[in-house]
């Protein structure tokens, strides 16, 4: 076997026990005996502060994971596509797909989007390649001179799913970056991060904001990664001091971005962005030369995170409706202003406490981020007590909007309720009514074993195990391309 790797695979576990998988496949013929085999490592991520308010311009701050998922992508001489990944046959979903280049081709035109969901949706045992799929067709119709042979891919996660933890980025990242390079096509930072998001919006219809495919794609073992999504301006790496400590725990609850609670919130938020226009007298347009569609206007350009929390306080709050329901909202305004969230007649959306969540959890990040910006020696109790408010604050407008759920809200209570101040502060991570909890502490003995009474008495009042992260990984473009060959 013949490898070149900046970063050595001992420093990946799972890289070993995922090359032995490989070295496999190529025993049992799946890969070609003496082809370059291209492989790429995509960790998770997880989410401190700013959840949910990327798709409204707000600043978040984000951290890598230990797991990730794997990808090995080689050549084909023929038309013929081949994915493989074994780990979802446990989930009743099909483990091998295969298809031909010219399935997505109809008289030598790209077949339009909705041919190729109704193709996969056509089988749900394979709804799973979705975001693999949604990867080439996105390369065909940008590079349609460069896509023209097939390849075998072979993929393995321990990313887990519905946990709140970026599953689904990893999925489509790791392929992107395996599948273009194939192709010899160079991607990395902001542009693999708009594409895979492309991916998940279009294809797979889950309305995103991009925190998630950018975290993956830029973050680096160690540290935070900053961004301003508007759309998306990365900002420099801040490392974890020293003194401090993350943890997150798996509530045992699963979540779905796609499911109806984020999306009532997110369509939530969208209303009162229409509210505030109306408020001003201000008249969105379309614009549609960015990546994605998006409605703006002069004064916030299409984002909440734009409005000042004290103005929104003070002129808009009390004017807004708490809730109203999606048929007395589009008697009001016919167009939503999200292209990509629909308003359902039946639903009643919660619009006061998701548009203040919006505004204020921009403020509370930026606050965030300029405390743990600090060097080590000056976190001092008084940084650590304004750290685990803002956190709880987070938690608490997470939770206004709909998106908690009795698991997680218990986490956060054991959290707050250790005497002893090792541990700092929690809150719910991930998009959805469920997930995983994400916890600030100490780095210290004392504060390890604070978390540890929070884990038993979470199963204690569960009767569940709950899974633990701790650690985190060099992203998709810190990990780069691992190229392989077996003679």
């Amino acid at each position: 076997m013949k490898e070149a790797l900046k970063s050595p695979v001992g420093q990946y576990p799972d890289l070993a026990k995922f090359i032995q998988g490989v070295e496999k496949r190529v025993e049992e013929g799946y890969f070609q005996k003496g082809a370059e085999i291209l492989i790429n490592r995509t960790p998770g991520r997880l989410d401190l502060m700013g959840g949910n308010d990327d798709y409204t311009g707000g600043l978040v701050f984000e951290t890598t994971i230990r797991e990730a998922t794997l990808v090995a992508v080689q050549s084909r001489p023929d038309q013929t596509v081949r994915f493989l990944n074994p780990a979802v046959k446990s989930l009743g979903w099909r483990e091998k797909i295969e298809f031909s280049l010219a399935d997505l081709m109809d008289n030598g035109i790209v077949k339009p989007l909705e041919a190729v969901r109704a193709w996969i949706n056509k089988d749900p045992a394979r709804a799973w390649c979705a975001y693999v799929l949604g990867n080439l067709y996105f390369l065909i119709n940008r590079y349609p001179g460069k896509v023209n042979h097939g390849f075998s891919l072979y993929l393995e996660s321990d990313v887990p799913l519905g946990k709140g933890v970026s599953s689904s980025a990893a999925l489509e990242v790791a392929p992107m970056k395996a599948i273009a390079e194939m192709y010899g096509i160079q991607v990395e930072g902001v542009e693999l991060a708009s594409w895979t998001q492309w991916v998940e919006i279009a294809l797979t219809q889950s309305a995103c904001g991009i925190m998630d495919q950018l975290t993956v794609v830029m973050g680096d073992e160690g540290y935070f990664v900053p961004m301003l999504c508007q759309p998306c301006q990365p900002q420099p790496l801040v490392k974890l001091p020293e003194n401090l400590r993350l943890w997150g725990i798996d509530s045992g609850v699963r979540h779905s971005v796609a499911g109806l609670e984020y999306e009532s919130a997110r369509a939530a938020t969208f209303m009162g962005y229409r509210f505030l226009c109306d408020f001003e007298k201000l008249e969105p347009k379309l614009d549609e030369s960015g990546a994605l569609p998006r409605w703006v206007e002069p004064q916030w350009n299409g984002y909440l995170a734009n409005v000042s929390p004290s103005r929104f306080r003070k002129h808009y709050e009390s004017r807004l409706p708490e809730t109203i329901s999606g048929e007395d909202f589009t008697k009001i305004y016919p167009i939503h202003l999200d292209p990509f969230t629909p308003v359902r007649s039946e639903v009643t959306y919660p619009v006061r406490a998701a548009t203040r969540y919006a505004v204020e959890e921009n403020w509370r990040v930026h606050n965030f981020f300029s405390l743990l910006s600090k060097p080590a020696s000056m976190i001092d109790d008084a940084t650590g007590f304004l750290l685990a408010e803002l956190m709880y604050l987070a938690h608490i407008g997470y939770s206004e909007c709909g998106l908690g759920s009795e698991a997680t809200d218990k986490l956060v209570e054991l959290v707050r309720g250790e005497k002893s101040h090792d541990l700092l502060g929690a809150k719910i991570t991930g998009g959805g009514a469920g997930g995983t909890v994400a916890i600030l502490g100490w780095n210290t003995p004392e504060a390890e074993k604070a978390f540890k009474r929070v884990l038993d008495r979470y199963a204690a009042w569960s009767n569940i195990v709950p899974y633990v992260f701790r650690g985190s990984s060099p992203g998709s473009d810190k990990f780069g391309i691992l190229r392989v060959s077996y003679c």
